[in-house]
């Protein structure tokens, strides 16, 4: 019976830290949202510039092409979602087959012209390192939200 209450006990206190550190995780989160919300797209493209050198060993020239081009796509986004807010404003109501159908299309063909951009920019060797991350990312969000829904 002691063990019982003890094992018991156990499992409370681990259920607990595990929650209180998912919370402090979403905290810091929103926090670094609010941060980046607050940067300006050559402050972003320089951060995810720096970021990509050293994972990928960019030359100077790839550098200076790779922050050009984060900063007119890191400009893009901030205008549409500014557009976005205007236009939804307080309410947040929701969007018609056609428009997330149209909105759906839109990313997917900066996503690819993006992708043909760094495709252009990069050597074969880092171009493979940098799939291989964005397929990493790509599985560790749709991990996050299916945790999330859970």
């Amino acid at each position: 019976m002691k063990k019982l209450a003890l094992i018991a006990i156990a499992l409370f206190t681990i259920n607990a830290s595990a929650q209180e550190h998912r919370q402090r995780q979403g905290k810091h989160r929103k926090e670094m949202a609010e941060l980046y919300k607050n940067m300006t797209a050559e402050e972003l493209a320089q951060l995810k510039t720096k970021e990509m050198t050293l994972k990928l060993d960019l030359s100077d020239s790839q550098q200076t092409k790779i922050y050009d081009l984060l900063v007119a796509d890191i400009k893009v986004k901030k205008q549409k979602r500014a557009e976005r807010q205007e236009k939804s404003g307080d309410d947040k109501k929701e969007l018609s087959k056609e428009e997330v159908l149209k909105l759906k299309n839109e990313r997917l063909d900066a996503q690819i012209a993006m992708k043909r951009e760094f495709k252009s920019i990069l050597n074969a060797e880092q171009y493979e390192k940098f799939e291989k991350g964005m397929k990493k990312r790509q599985g560790n969000r749709k991990k996050k939200a299916k945790h999330r829904r859970n």
